[in-house]
């Protein structure tokens, strides 16, 4: 049973992933897709999956839906809205490498934090001290350098999301 999820944890994201970039519904494709993530899920879901017993959790995966939306419409577009403001008005530009702690467990948490930050605009990570438990992030208009503040700004919302899908 633990095998089967752990297939199951990883075949359902990557035939949903598929979906969304490949954009076909055509039968063919629909049935390559599925056919190539069985596949990839028979062979890597046993190394990619942790923890089987939360594979299948339906509200893990409604937060995750959540998210996904949320980042990909609202955060984007508000990040992207900021960088243009930025372009055409430079004064506002003040770089800054800052320190964001984080309080995720997992690595796929912790994963989903550090590329939600890079795929930002206006914001990259560019270290993990996984000892302390920091991000090191390169952010565009550092408005205040302390902890505090750089994670109110650039990774609470995305930690608050990663803990409900991931720890």
């Amino acid at each position: 049973m633990k095998r089967i999820r752990a297939i199951l944890g990883l075949m359902i994201p990557l035939i949903i992933l598929y979906i969304v970039y490949t954009g076909s519904f055509n039968l063919f494709e629909l049935i390559l897709g599925i056919i190539t993530a069985i596949v990839v899920g028979y062979l890597f879901g046993d190394v990619v999956v942790e923890k089987t017993s939360k594979v299948l959790d339906p509200v893990r995966w409604f937060w995750l839906v959540i998210y996904a939306v949320f980042y990909f419409t609202v955060i984007e577009a508000k990040a992207h809205w900021e960088v243009l403001k930025l372009i055409f008005n430079p004064s506002g530009i003040k770089p800054a490498i800052v320190r964001v702690p984080y309080n995720v467990s997992t690595d796929y948490a912790l994963t989903t934090i550090a590329n939600s930050i890079t795929n930002t605009p206006g914001t990259i990570t560019v270290d993990v001290d996984e000892k302390r438990k920091y991000l090191y992030v390169h952010w565009i208009k550092a408005v205040d350098v302390s902890d505090k503040v750089a994670k109110e700004n650039i990774s609470a919302l995305f930690e608050k999301y990663a803990h409900k899908i991931f720890d």
